[in-house]
């Protein structure tokens, strides 16, 4: 990767005409994004029996709730709208803007689907099975046979969807804020955020306690299953079960999460027009460990994004000023941007690989914690080995030949 030095002018911004300079600390920082869904997972999808049903696993979920997943979303969603902000530059076509996202969203999300359909069997005969997830449509409705319904990561996709599409429409109106304004309207947009999420708590039927959920699915016995629940035959052929609808409208609900989205533009303006110079991390760090140690303690609604929201925009903004000034961390390693750039395959293929190891490996054998860290060992592994060969041996190849002129600034955190 080759560094571009910041065009930065007098007022501290930088400067339009030159091409935007690279952020590979935010790219390295996609990477843990995606290891803490990855965790999570592991923990929930790899179904080791009997320690799923010990008390051992209890105390350990106790401290690696599903918010922990949840929180690389997040962060995924506001860095999704600060790099789309970064790259798109006046004068950039949109019809070629929707064809690159287009182009590298669909092609690993078909793939993964594959693998997992093929690993699962599939039944193929229930379109409302697979159908909705492979189009991206399958989160705008409260049924698990479609959020859930097929490669299970993939519901954040049908929301990213709705982000691009969504931004050269809304873009001239970010663009009439004025610089000086930028703070203020994203704090007001975070406000609307609490509001929203406020109100699906007051007013839509759902948990109200702050218990921590997302346990996994067990079935009798002590001997582990051949597939977790999301990929057995008993779940594919369940009719249509209505998902919590607060639950659903919080996390799922690609409305809900588009406001998510423009916190991360209005962040990539303040950084470019010079509202964000501060380069220290430690504070909005600091913020977001006090954010997620809070989600213990709030009903569900807001555990899974909205407290973390505003810390987490300051962490991508710092990151993005500390690259302008030089300042390269771990993220910006060359190995950091080199997991970064493949951590959207990696996300995707994970959960297909965790069934294929169920049903190679686990699945009518007992193990205990052993045995569990062995399998989310090589879960890893071979979720990465996967995710490296997606991202050269197609995503590479695929934008280079299909997407036409670059829209997005090499070595960035882009999707």
């Amino acid at each position: 990767m080759v560094e571009v030095a910041p065009a930065v002018g007098s007022a501290g911004i930088v400067a339009d005409e030159q091409k935007r300079p690279a952020l590979p600390s935010l790219t390295g920082g996609r990477w843990w994004a995606a290891f803490a869904v990855f965790v999570l997972h592991a923990l929930v999808f790899l179904p080791v029996y009997p320690f799923q049903k010990s008390e051992l696993f209890r105390q350990i979920h106790q401290w690696v709730p599903m918010q922990l997943g949840a929180a690389g979303v997040t962060f995924f969603f506001v860095l999704s709208g600060f790099i789309i902000y970064w790259s798109f530059r006046p004068g950039m076509s949109v019809r070629g803007f929707y064809r690159r996202r287009v182009l590298k969203i669909y092609p690993t999300h078909l793939l993964a689907a594959a693998v997992f359909i093929l690993a699962a069997g599939v039944p193929l005969s229930r379109l409302v099975v697979w159908a909705p997830n492979l189009l991206l449509v399958h989160t705008w409705v409260p049924k698990w046979t479609t959020v859930g319904g097929l490669n299970v990561p993939a519901w954040s996709l049908a929301s990213e969807m709705l982000f691009y599409l969504s931004f050269p429409l809304l873009l001239p109106l970010v663009r009439r804020v004025p610089t000086q304004r930028l703070l203020l309207a994203a704090g007001l947009l975070m406000l609307a955020i609490l509001a929203l999420h406020t109100a699906y708590y007051l007013w839509v039927p759902g948990p109200k306690g702050i218990a921590n959920a997302f346990a996994p699915r067990l079935v009798p016995g002590d001997a582990s299953p051949f597939f977790e629940l999301h990929a057995a035959q008993a779940w594919f052929r369940q009719p249509d079960i209505p998902v919590s609808p607060s639950y659903w409208l919080s996390y799922n609900f690609p409305a809900s999460r588009l406001p998510e989205f423009f916190l991360g533009v209005f962040a990539a303006r303040m950084v470019l027009e010079g509202r964000w110079r501060s380069t220290r991390l430690a504070p909005p760090l600091i913020a977001l460990t006090i954010a997620y140690a809070a989600t213990w303690v709030v009903p569900v609604n807001y555990k899974m994004s909205a407290l973390l929201l505003a810390p987490m925009t300051a962490v991508v903004a710092t990151m993005a000023a500390r690259d302008l000034q030089g300042i390269r961390g771990l993220n910006a390693h060359p190995r950091m941007v080199w997991l970064g750039n493949i951590s959207y395959a990696f996300y995707l293929i994970q959960f297909p690989v965790m069934v294929l190891i169920t049903r190679m490996f686990i699945g009518g054998k007992e193990f205990g914690i052993g045995g569990w860290a062995g399998f989310t060992a090589l879960s890893l592994v071979l979720s990465v080995l996967a995710a490296a060969a997606l991202y050269h041996w197609m995503d590479l190849p695929i934008m280079r030949r299909f997407a036409g002129r670059r829209t997005v600034v090499a070595g960035s955190a882009s999707q």
